[in-house]
């Protein structure tokens, strides 16, 4: 092995699980292809049983860069499918991203130069919601909000620290081995759950505001209110399973990111009428 060889940095893996994601699974894929790392990449997106275009796009993908593959996820429930992404994985970092985030520039170099720094199995940052129409744009803001969506550093950012849970994560694959992985009981909280079983076992999580990944909401009212019912649901469920692994600030459903975000969006429609 040579001198240039030993200065590369770990090869990474990125692990995607994907369901309906046709509007933003590009972007998602090709913020990740983008990033200018030094070591070996991979991005292996793991496919539930989508009803629209999803599965086209990822095919289109694959075929314009050797560093994407694909692995089906039959149930759709995204612990399966990022448990069997890891599966299909093989480098010894392994990067999380959903398929309707965007990676900010820089984010992976910074993410394993967190891990060395700082000894964490697992680092994350902020979830930056960003939307593309108006009630998009409200429930953006909404989720920005401490009101809205408590104090969690994630969603609000803060100083670089130690953490409970983060959003995505950046981990030592030893880590998720030794976990055994995701818990494909939790379909939502998985996270949560396991981060908590990674700290258990005596690992560090690693909150950091230098890490970004912009986050598309929801597109309708619907399907925020079911996001955030969903996530109230399994975070008790969470609780059951691990008893006193869960503060009370967290167990609160956020739903007043429901109500900011449908005011916001109405005000904003009755602005535009009213020019």
């Amino acid at each position: 092995m040579n001198a240039k060889s030993e200065a590369l940095p770990p090869a990474v893996s990125v692990i995607m699980p994907v369901l309906n994601e046709e509007r933003h699974l590009r972007e998602a894929v090709h913020a990740i292809l983008r990033q200018e790392y030094a070591g070996e990449m991979e991005v292996v997106v793991a496919l539930g049983p989508s009803t629209d275009r999803t599965d086209e796009i990822a095919a289109e993908l694959v075929r314009e860069d050797p560093r994407v593959h694909t692995v089906p996820n039959p149930t759709g429930r995204t612990p399966a499918a990022l448990n069997a992404a890891i599966k299909a994985s093989r480098h010894p970092i392994v990067v999380r991203v959903d398929g309707h985030a965007a990676l900010s520039p820089g984010y992976i170099t910074t993410a394993v130069r967190l891990l060395e720094e700082t000894g964490a199995v697992n680092v994350g940052g902020i979830m930056h919601a960003e939307g593309q129409n108006d009630w998009e744009h409200a429930v953006a803001a909404a989720m920005t909000s401490k009101i809205g969506v408590g104090n969690a550093a994630f969603h609000t950012g803060g100083a670089a620290q130690q953490a409970e849970t983060v959003y995505l994560g950046v981990f030592r694959r030893e880590a998720l081995e030794q976990q055994g992985g995701y818990n494909e009981e939790f379909i939502r909280a998985q996270d949560w759950e396991l981060n908590f079983r990674i700290r258990e076992a005596g690992g560090l999580i690693w909150f950091s505001p230098e890490l970004k990944v912009s986050y598309r909401p929801r597109p309708s009212v619907k399907a925020l209110a079911k996001q955030y019912k969903d996530y109230g649901r399994w975070r008790h469920v969470v609780a059951r399973y691990h008893e006193g692994s869960i503060n009370l600030r967290y167990l609160a459903p956020p739903t007043a990111v429901c109500a900011i975000a449908e005011a916001s969006w109405s005000a904003r429609r009755s602005r535009r009428g009213a020019s």
